[in-house]
């Protein structure tokens, strides 16, 4: 049994056995860098809602809550780590100058960035620690990590649900799942810059 089997054994046996708090666990464990890939277990959670085991709304209410429980633990790691990166930064080429960039950008954009952020894979594990570090407004990360949690969440139970017995084939394809979802973030992106050059463009004067 190789490694990825093993972790998708003990997620189903956690599940099985903690039932929504197994859930909570393992998305809390999945927004603080650690290997437990949501597309392993949110899909068992909406097989389970299929057999009858699970409600809809507490599974999406419990991984929603470790999603947000999980990122205030990484966010709370990168508000504390400034000392460390003003300190020992410059054996890694940073600087206070690195650190006023990333509070200003977390000012500008911090809210669509965390949203954005909880539908991209490896991104999404690491994103609230640049948060903290960057000291973006508490409240508002809370409630961008929540909406973007949820939806995804969401996503993901329902396809475990249609998918039925055939779940686990979600986590086997998800490299393109995760393709399909950063092709359409770059495409949002891409979109909205347009849009937004072309709304702050002055209006060309028409001459008589």
């Amino acid at each position: 049994m190789g490694i990825t089997e093993s972790l998708l054994e003990l997620f189903t046996r956690l599940i099985s056995t903690l039932g929504y708090g197994g859930v909570f666990v393992l998305m809390t464990l999945e927004s603080m860098v650690a290997p437990v890939p949501s597309e392993m277990v949110m899909p068992f959670a909406g097989f389970l809602i299929f057999t009858g085991q699970f409600q809809t709304i507490w599974v999406i209410v419990a991984s929603t809550l470790g999603s947000i429980a999980g990122s205030l633990l990484s966010y709370g790691m990168g508000y504390k780590g400034e000392a460390v990166v003003l300190r020992y930064g410059r054996y890694l080429l940073l600087n206070p100058h690195h650190l006023k960039w990333t509070e200003d950008f977390f000012v500008r954009h911090g809210k669509k960035t965390i949203f954005i952020s909880r539908f991209i894979p490896v991104v999404r594990h690491l994103i609230s620690i640049p948060a903290g570090l960057g000291k973006m407004r508490l409240l508002p990360f809370i409630i961008y990590t929540a909406i973007g949690a949820a939806m995804w969440n969401a996503f993901l139970t329902y396809l475990g649900f249609w998918l039925r017995q055939h779940w686990v084939i979600i986590h086997h394809y998800s490299h393109i799942l995760d393709f399909v979802v950063i092709a359409g973030a770059a495409l949002a992106l891409a979109g909205y810059w347009v849009w937004r050059r072309r709304r702050l463009r002055p209006a060309s004067k028409v001459v008589p």
